[in-house]
Formats: structure tokens, sequence, C-alpha cells
């Protein structure tokens, strides 16, 4: 049977590409909110307000979708990597956050999920809108107002992206990854679920966990680039369990 070393070493190409993806996601989380500070955003309420938008800055609002609903694809590699990682030392937590972190993110994929304001079927009334007569324009904004109305209901795919981190993080606890990033997880995830299922009421309150996700997302990444390395304290925590099940 392969060592345990052997086993780790086959799957230093995950972390790595888990590593790569965590800071992907950064990057998908972070420019949106560069957009927000440097283009115009679309308007939240009013049908055909937000598809002569749409026309307008088709490429923003584009850009924007894209990176608000593409970022599941490098979080589903990042929750796959966490949870190989943590088999060994946490293998039920490891396995059920790992599970319920990337069943989010397909889900969020399926959905389109994105803030109520982003969703590529505006962009399809939009550009039916731009060429319609007046009458048919009234149809098509109202038709955009039901959409709006319909993606702004609460989605359960950030509600399970953010309890997904919290079951990882505990894993952590266990020696896979240094205390700092188990807490750190902890506390995104804990304040995330809240957050996530209340965030049309918080307000402001929710740029704490804005916050908060990239720079896990970054603390990750660069744990899991040392884990495909051979230099995180996993290798090592590993090690101290198997010499002290050998001397018992």
């Amino acid at each position: 049977m392969p060592s345990e070393q052997e086993t780790g070493s086959s799957w230093k190409l995950l972390y790595r590409l888990g590593g790569l993806s965590a800071f992907a996601y950064v990057l998908m989380i972070l420019a949106p909110l560069v957009l927000l500070i440097v283009a115009p955003q679309p308007p939240t309420i009013g049908g055909a307000a937000i598809l002569e938008y749409i026309a307008s800055h088709r490429a923003v609002y584009l850009a924007e979708l894209i990176c608000f609903v593409g970022l599941g694809l490098p979080a589903v590699v990042v929750f796959l990597a966490l949870g190989v990682s943590l088999a060994s030392s946490a293998r039920s937590l490891a396995a059920l956050g790992a599970v319920i972190g990337a069943g989010s993110e397909f889900m969020g994929l399926a959905l389109a999920s994105s803030p109520p304001s982003l969703n590529g079927g505006l962009m399809v009334l939009s550009a039916r809108y731009a060429s319609a007569i007046e009458p048919l324009r009234s149809s098509l904004a109202a038709a955009a107002e039901a959409l709006q109305a319909n993606t702004n209901a609460i989605s359960p795919v950030g509600i399970l992206t953010a309890l997904g981190i919290l079951l990882v993080s505990i894993a952590m606890t266990k020696g896979a990854f240094p205390k700092g990033i188990a807490m750190l997880g902890m506390v995104t995830g804990a304040l995330g679920i809240p957050l996530e299922a209340f965030r049309d009421l918080v307000g402001p309150v929710y740029a704490a966990y804005g916050i908060l996700l990239p720079i896990w997302g970054i603390v990750i990444g660069i744990g899991l680039l040392r884990l495909s390395r051979g230099s995180s304290r996993l290798s090592r925590g590993s090690s101290r369990l198997s010499r002290g099940s050998s001397q018992r």
C-alpha cells in the first residue's frame, strides 16, 4: 500500500490548482468592486431604467455578471482541495464542508446566482427593448421588473457557501492549517450565514462579510500553495500522528 507521504504527494497538483483558484476567486470578487467605483452602476428599481442602462453600458454589465456568476468555478476547486487536505485530521467535517461549499457553488452556476440588478435574462430583454416600439417596450419593462423581483428573493447559495467555509474552518482547528487561518474562516463563515440570509435588510453591514471573504480567499490560496510544496503543517502533523500511533 502507498505510504501517507506518497498519498499526500499525489494531491499536490490539486492543492496547487486550489491555491491558484483561490486567487482567481478573490480577483473575481474584487473586479466588480472596482467597477462599482469607476463605472456607472445599474439602477435597482425600474424595469425601463435598467434595460436602458444595460443598452448603454453593455460591456461593464457583462463583466460584472461574468464575475459574479463565474466565481463559482474556482470556488469549487478551492473547496475540493480543502476537503482533501483536511481529510486526514478531520475527515467528517472536511467532507461535509467541502460537499456543502462545492455544492452551493454548483447551485449558483446552475441558477446563475447574482445580485438582483445583474441577470443574463435582463441582457436579452434589453436587446429587444432597444429595437421595440412603444407598446411592446412597456411589456418588456414590466418583464424586467418581474425578473428583478424574482432574482431579489433570498438565495440559499450564499448561505450554503458561508456554511461550507465555517465547517472547513472548524476542521482546520484539528491541526491542518495554522490556527489563525482557522479562526479567520470561522469568523467569516459565522458572519456570512446571517448576513447572506438577511442581505437586503442589513444594508452596509453586509460589507463586513464582503471584506472578510477575499481576505479569507487570499490566506487559503497561500496555504494551499504551501501545501502543494510540502511545507505546510499538515504534512508535519500527519507524520507526528503516524509516529504516535506506531509507538502505541
